[in-house]
């Protein structure tokens, strides 16, 4: 039987990029998103057979709603050999704004809380599998962070927190699941020219359109990379961000516009 890879945030943008590189491979999918309709169109147009693709609705930031997803994935096609945790949202917020503070708390449970619900149902599941099949490789599980994580930006506050605590619970859960046979993987996307990115009114420096982007994805995922930065020259960037003095990365983003309010 060929592969399945079960992702979220599939209805858009990288997420759809990444169903569709899957499918050009060959894999069976199974497709997670709030807006089902929209994902099964978009399917049917691009000749996906109900036989290798199915669409669930959920909403990560719930945990029972994607739970229930991941559930149902695996009584209608078996458990996955790749899940990845893709769906996110990005708001700007101030805090000196009173709801604001919900916005923080919004991001924080989609990006992060919805990322560790959507590994947990697969977790035994795949050890169950492996250990029935006699496999040393378990499955591998991908959380779709971003290069925000690795420093703050003025009016990202809830996003870069958001992505920062997702890289750094990917890290831990590699720790922890990688001596039972497990691969654990972080992408951390530059700009990705998405439905997400086209509201930003400040620069993106070398953006990238989201098929360019799963196609690197594709190959990193199945190297089994730790951690990895896409584009190449944004890692490199995201190296000189890592080391920059406080000082210097204050005055560099002094005039910088702030990422927009939700309405």
């Amino acid at each position: 039987m060929k592969p399945l890879v079960f992702i979220t945030g599939a209805s858009s943008g990288i997420g759809q990029a990444l169903a569709l590189r899957y499918h050009q491979a060959g894999w069976r999918l199974a497709l997670v998103a709030r807006r089902v309709s929209e994902m099964q169109a978009w399917c049917q147009q691009q000749g996906m057979s109900a036989e290798t693709t199915r669409c669930y609705q959920a909403d990560v930031s719930q945990v029972d709603s994607i739970l229930g997803a991941a559930h149902a994935c695996m009584t209608d096609m078996g458990v996955p050999n790749v899940v990845i945790a893709n769906a996110g949202i990005s708001i700007g917020m101030d805090t000196s704004i009173r709801q604001d503070l919900d916005v923080l708390s919004q991001v924080l449970s989609t990006n992060v809380v919805g990322m560790a619900a959507t590994f947990h149902p697969f977790i035994d599941a795949m050890k169950d599998r492996a250990k029935t099949n006699g496999s040393a490789s378990v499955g591998t599980l991908v959380g779709i962070a971003s290069v925000a994580g690795i420093r703050g930006l003025p009016g990202h506050a809830a996003y870069c927190a958001s992505k920062a605590a997702a890289i750094s619970y990917c890290e831990s859960l590699r720790g922890e699941l990688k001596p039972q046979g497990f691969s654990v993987v972080t992408l951390a996307p530059g700009y990705i020219k998405t439905p997400l990115t086209s509201k930003n009114k400040f620069p993106m420096p070398f953006l990238m359109s989201a098929d360019d982007f799963a196609h690197q994805a594709y190959k990193a995922i199945e190297q089994g990379t730790s951690f990895k930065v896409i584009p190449t020259p944004m890692a490199w960037a995201a190296r000189l961000m890592r080391i920059l003095p406080d000082a210097l990365l204050d005055r560099a983003f002094k005039n910088q516009p702030r990422k927009h309010r939700a309405p």
